[in-house]
């Protein structure tokens, strides 16, 4: 079983309509996972239908025993983050460290589960996906891409099914990590910009610390040939494959308003991401014979 995450090292690249994109042109072929927690959108152009939901419980918070409580003020006092207040706990401002409960001489202070999320197991036009939402205000991102992941292997075993295509977070943090950890290549999404390319190094030096194999999708590449030209030649330097140049068109704002994929409507946009199918299933193919 092989997994592709598609990723970027900022947001607004155009990561998720491109993805949808690959999803279109790999119906029928893969499982695809957003592990874009935090913030999803992948479902607004796939327009899952849910079949099953499955409940998400992050870090563990605090609650006060009020029977055993004899109001000594040691939680109080431990609490380095304010959660504490009148011998209750404001459950938002908890981070679920424990201190509260080592020191309370009573063993009043009970560490619980708290629902942080749900996932879900769905089916699109292209074929089976796995999606999730973090509740605002909620923790462990990480941990939700982690058990989307898990959901989607087992999902394209049952359904025999080779490839998971994955809708990674921006930038470089937690869920970031979690969804490139073990993947088979990471399709880095970029624009030809300072700030684009400065996230593609970044993004790029943590592939690298984990051994991933990557390649970069240039954007809107046209708007800025210059800096199009200077992403170019660092991914040359590092070794990094281009994987594809995709012009700026309004078909892609087509395709948003109308919640399709660039590759459903046709246009200069779309060719671009059917050029760069072809050459990911190489590398796709290249991935599996070395896994092999």
């Amino acid at each position: 079983m092989l997994q592709v995450a598609i990723v970027s090292g900022k947001g607004g690249t155009g990561k998720t309509s491109i993805i949808a994109s690959l999803a279109a042109l790999a119906q029928g072929k893969a499982v695809f996972a957003d592990c874009d927690v935090d913030a999803p959108d992948l479902h607004l152009i796939l327009q899952p239908e849910i079949l099953e939901s499955r409940e998400f419980y992050g870090i563990k918070r605090a609650f006060i025993d009020k029977e055993k409580c004899i109001q000594c003020g040691a939680c109080q006092e431990a609490c380095r983050f304010g959660a504490v207040s009148n011998f209750e706990v404001d459950t938002p401002l908890c981070e679920g460290c424990g201190v509260c409960h080592l020191v309370c001489p009573e063993n009043a202070v009970e560490m619980r589960d708290v629902q942080a999320g749900k996932a879900y197991i769905s089916q699109t036009r292209f074929g089976p996906m796995v999606h999730a939402e973090l509740y605002p205000g909620e923790e462990a991102s990480g941990k939700l891409v982690a058990m989307v992941r898990e959901m989607a292997r087992d999902l394209a075993a049952e359904k025999n099914l080779d490839l998971i295509l994955i809708d990674g977070s921006p930038g470089i943090g937690c869920p970031v990590i979690a969804s490139l950890t073990g993947v088979d290549l990471a399709l880095v999404v970029t624009e030809p910009t300072v700030t684009g390319e400065h996230d593609l190094v970044r993004l790029l030096d943590v592939a690298d610390h984990f051994s991933i194999k990557t390649t970069v999708c240039i954007n809107k590449y046209d708007l800025n040939l210059e800096a199009a030209g200077q992403i170019e030649e660092l991914c040359r330097k590092r070794g990094v494959k281009i994987a594809g140049r995709l012009p700026y068109h309004t078909s892609v704002i087509d395709a948003m308003i109308m919640a399709r994929a660039v590759t459903e409507i046709g246009g200069p946009v779309a060719e671009a991401i059917e050029e760069m199918y072809k050459g990911l299933e190489g590398q796709i193919w290249e991935s599996s014979f070395m896994c092999g």
